[in-house]
């Protein structure tokens, strides 16, 4: 593998960020612009810096990349053009995006822009991986959560860029999949605004009682990721990127960081893995630049595990490695970049005094001008001065030339070698040396950077938003449950039977949750529904990884005879792995296939879906914008995370048996937790349900084609009550009086 083979890619929350990065060897910088990032209260650039940026990392030889991985509301879209117009023109090399509204508004409208999948998008194997690259996208930035293992599938199975963290923070939950901040305080970790709740300490609790120890409450937060002795692996796995994650963080963390990965990964490529050893005391350093509580490697190599959790209370105070931190801002922070060129000068009485710049291509320069079919190894710029006259005096000798073509200034140039022939006894006007080397290296610094410039005459058909129409349903509106017990469906079973006898044009379906329900038990149940004329979908899990394309492909037959009506859709691998085995399923997207605005609906119907589930973070107004077709969930506790990590686990060992726990906050608040083996990950719910009892006629104003009733941890009794409650207003029109217990979600407040 060799070194252009081979991505540095850093951080940068700021300027001073980014020029930090490029000092201490980065080979490519990710940034957020003013909008659209997911890191909304970093010191982001506006449109002046951002192109300042762009330029500064072209000439140093670097790649830089602009996060517009949030998800995007329907009244923002249009602001999309005008935004990355301007980056997209001054060379931009691509955009991270979660967004599939968002990437296909990029494809359509910037043709010439390469898309990064972000890590948001929760891409968890080959399946959707296959199906983006098919749609566009160059790069994946897959699960935090994955193995080598997985990672080389996705390699093999596609060839995509892979770009994997290596470094930094790592989050409790699978990213993209965490509505914690989101449904506690309105900060959406899916619109960059995360307040990081999972930093906190809290209580595990069993019947009442504490099960975590009183000195180990940090049991969501995460050790930060050191992958300094995995570096050989991880780019045999196929990762092309490693990625630094902290962009938050300070210059200095960044450069000191950098240094350290760009010392190892030179390391591996000059000696292989034979000849690959990491210094203990270059771990103490990346400790003594941030320390959470340790550092771990990650799920590289493991599944989860506790020696990945803090638990323990940090320090209140840590001195800080001074020595340390002025080299690194000698050396990287506040050093000034320059690129070496060279030059040749003539000077000869009677003619025009002439100055040649060369500067050699770097690998990403190279590559730029391949795309234009142009064969060059460096740019050569000429400059003709005024016309040489001849000396009445003391003659300019070459030290005095020198001298003054040798001052590089402000520019990003200093002369690796100056060449300068004089015949005659000549003199040149310090002013017209002065002059023409600013010619020359304006001249040069233009050349290089105009061959990452896009001129936009090709956008001119694109300008605005695209008009997007989404299909009208012509079913009747059914009344759906998603049951995760035998007794809950007992309870909507008996009440849909009932229901359905009385009414036989209504619309009735159950979800069995598969993380639940046995697959020998599968075609019993759809037998029962189908008896009494209720619709019978399987949801699927809400990550699927390893774990459950064995379960289903083990349980293949009993999936295709089952007889589904439809099924559940929760993660992007889904579509492909039901098209390539279960091929003429009927897909139903859940909330977690992320459909903020009508684009992202466009996109989930290429994708596959027949039927989406209308987001959970946005308020009635923004529903109506986007368009309100598709099922709507009024009531459920909703998932605040899903995580590879395991609550039970990490507190008093794996037994492989799901359980319910709680966790209990600093204000008493107790949440579900429920860890569901069968495809390993834990799902942490809100304290409270979200209902939507008493705005049955807000909820008809959207026209959803389904509504439906997410059952978690209720008892038969309570599920009996809730679903009886829902039908009298929903289908009935009754005014039904509302739960004491209770949120609205996110339908009145919404987040930002």
């Amino acid at each position: 593998m060799g070194k252009r083979n081979v991505e540095i890619l850093a951080p940068a929350g700021s300027f001073e960020s980014m020029v930090a990065a490029v000092n201490a060897g980065a080979d490519a910088v990710y940034i957020g612009g003013s909008r659209f990032g997911a890191r909304a209260y970093a010191n982001n650039l506006d449109e002046e810096a951002m192109i300042r940026a762009i330029d500064y990392v072209h000439l140093h030889g670097c790649k830089i990349y602009m996060t517009v991985n949030t998800l995007v509301k329907e009244k923002e879209l249009p602001d999309l053009f005008d935004y990355l117009k301007p980056y997209y023109e001054a060379g931009l090399d691509a955009v991270i995006v979660q967004d599939l509204g968002v990437f296909d508004y990029i494809r359509k409208h910037f043709p010439d822009m390469d898309i990064h999948v972000s890590t948001q998008m929760t891409v968890t194997g080959k399946y959707s991986a296959m199906k983006l690259k098919e749609m566009g996208a160059v790069r994946v930035v897959p699960a935090r959560e994955l193995t080598l293992g997985e990672i080389r599938e996705i390699y093999d199975a596609t060839g995509l860029e892979i770009e994997t963290f290596v470094h930094g923070a790592l989050c409790y939950s699978y990213s993209g999949q965490c509505l914690f901040s989101s449904l506690i305080g309105g900060r959406s970790g899916n619109r960059g605004r995360c307040a990081q709740p999972c930093r906190l300490p809290f209580d595990v609790v069993r019947d009442g009682k504490y099960i975590n120890k009183k000195n180990e409450k940090y049991v969501l937060s995460l050790k930060d990721l050191c992958t300094l002795d995995l570096i050989p692996d991880i780019l045999e796995a196929g990762v092309c990127s490693l990625k630094i994650e902290g962009r938050m963080k300070s210059p200095r963390y960044t450069a000191g960081v950098v240094s350290v990965y760009r010392k190892y990964v030179d390391m591996y490529l000059k000696n292989g893995r034979a000849g690959y050893r990491v210094d203990p005391a270059d771990k103490r350093m990346l400790l003594d630049l941030f320390d959470r509580g340790g550092q771990s490697d990650g799920y590289y190599r493991v599944h989860n595990g506790r020696d990945m959790v803090v638990l323990k209370e940090k320090p209140a105070f840590r001195e800080g490695n001074q020595e340390l931190f002025d080299y690194l801002d000698r050396t990287y922070v506040e050093a000034v970049k320059k690129e070496k060129i060279r030059g040749t000068a003539y000077f000869e009485v009677g003619k025009p005094a002439r100055l040649t710049l060369t500067a050699p291509l770097t690998e990403n320069m190279a590559e730029n001008v391949a795309k234009k079919a142009v064969s060059a190894a460096s740019l050569i710029c000429q400059v003709d001065g005024d016309v040489v006259e001849e000396a009445k005096n003391a003659p300019m000798d070459e030290a005095r030339i020198r001298k003054q073509l040798q001052k590089t200034g402000d520019s990003p140039f200093e002369f690796e070698d100056l060449s300068i022939t004089i015949k005659g006894n000549v003199f040149v006007p310090v002013q017209a040396l002065n002059s023409m080397r600013r010619q020359a290296l304006e001249q040069l610094e233009n050349g290089l950077l105009k061959m990452h410039k896009r001129t936009s005459h090709i956008l001119a058909s694109h300008m605005g938003q695209t008009e997007i129409t989404l299909p009208d349903s012509d079913e009747k509106q059914e009344f759906n449950a998603l049951v995760n017990s035998k007794e809950q469906f007992e309870a909507v079973f008996g009440r849909m039977a009932a229901w359905k006898a009385a009414d036989e044009s209504a619309g009735f379906g159950i979800y069995l949750a598969s993380e639940e329900f046995d697959a020998a038990n599968w075609k019993a149940y759809v037998d029962r529904c189908h008896e009494a004329g209720i619709f019978c979908y399987l949801m699927m899990p809400r990550i699927f990884r390893t774990e459950a394309e064995k379960y289903f492909l083990k349980n293949l037959e009993l999936l295709k005879n089952a007889g589904f009506d439809a099924f559940g859709v929760a993660a992007m691998e889904e579509p492909g792995f039901m098209k390539q085995y279960v091929p003429g399923a009927k897909l139903y997207f859940d909330h977690g296939m992320y459909t903020f605005n009508s684009m992202a609906s466009c996109m989930m119907m290429e994708y596959g879906a027949k039927r989406q589930t209308i987001p959970v973070e946005l308020n009635g107004r923004e529903i109506a914008e986007r368009g309100g077709h598709g099922e709507m969930i009024v009531y459920g506790y909703l998932p605040m995370m899903v995580s590879a990590q395991c609550i039970r686990k990490t507190t008093e060992g794996c037994t492989g048996r799901p359980e319910l726990l709680f966790l209990k906050d600093r204000k008493g608040k107790e949440m579900p937790v429920r860890n569901q083996c069968r495809f390993c990950y834990n799902t942490i719910y809100n304290e409270s349900p979200m209902s939507l009892l008493g705005l049955s006629k807000e909820v008809d104003r959207f026209a959803p084609d389904s509504l439906r009733l997410n059952f978690t941890i209720e008892d038969r009794r309570t599920t009996e009550q809730v679903i009886t409650a829902f039908y009298e207003e929903f289908m009935e029109g009754k005014k039904v009086s509302a739960p004491e217990n209770f949120t609205r979600g996110h339908f009145k407040r919404g987040v930002e």
